[in-house]
């Protein structure tokens, strides 16, 4: 599952750093630390391989 918005993969990125122990759990927050509570690794790195050109910034809540 490809990161819809920039602002997505980066908060897949921050968690991901969490879950492999390259930060602290406390430099999470909002949709980072959400992520890191409910997503495995395997799903973080799709969400955070996701090249950013042509991503927008931010996507519209539905």
């Amino acid at each position: 599952m490809p990161a819809k918005s920039k602002a997505q993969q980066k908060a897949a990125g921050a968690a991901l750093a969490v879950k492999r122990g390259e930060a602290g759990k406390s430099a999470l927050k909002g949709a980072s630390k959400e992520m890191h509570d409910s997503m495995t690794e395997k799903e973080l790195e799709e969400l955070a391989s996701t090249k950013r050109k042509g991503k927008p910034e931010h996507v519209a809540k539905h």
